[in-house]
């Protein structure tokens, strides 16, 4: 299971998202644990079991145990606060903003691998899921640990292109009926 499987199964309209895909995973400037870590949480963050089980399979080889545990908690929590932040936003009124969100989210603290990846992980999860405000906090902490834009901008092609991997997967299993 691996990234070249999910290569050779996109069809041949998807030939843009397929030579992305391995352009991500092959080109990028992130360190080992900030690509395979943003790889799999977008995976995760996606919902496409097969898309999860080729990630995953390929990512453990490239994580350590920890670091694919953060990865799998950066889904997690990000499933949780950019439904809930996002909400919050697009109700337009400011007081849901200053009310305190009453919502464990200890593992943002404390990840277990270093904060900057966990954090960019957390962001490229949020451009998945489109929460705006999610993004722009979890940027600001990104810039203030010290990577650069081109960094930041990494993760958010991994999400762009995990994401596509998936919808077109899954709708091409749709199709066939699967």
């Amino acid at each position: 299971m691996s990234i070249d499987n999910l290569r050779a199964a996109l069809p041949a309209y998807a030939k843009d998202t397929r030579l992305n895909l391995g352009s991500v995973t092959t080109t990028s400037s992130l360190t080992d644990q900030q690509l395979w870590g943003a790889v799999l949480a977008c995976a995760l963050a996606t919902r496409s079991a097969r898309v999860i089980a080729e990630v995953s399979a390929e990512a453990a080889g490239h994580l350590s145990e920890e670091a694919f545990t953060a990865a799998k908690s950066a889904a997690s929590i990000m499933a949780m606060n950019n439904v809930y932040y996002r909400a919050t936003h697009l109700i337009g009124d400011d007081t849901y903003t200053t009310m305190p969100a009453k919502l464990r989210m200890t593992v943002i603290g404390n990840p277990g691998v270093d904060k900057a990846d966990f954090e960019l992980w957390c962001l490229a999860v949020s451009a998945i899921n489109g929460c705006g405000r999610c993004l722009e906090s979890h940027e600001q902490v990104i810039r203030g640990a010290g990577l650069p834009r081109e960094q930041i901008q990494e993760a958010l092609r991994i999400a762009a292109v995990v994401n596509a991997t998936a919808a077109t997967l899954d709708a091409e299993a749709a199709l066939a009926g699967v």
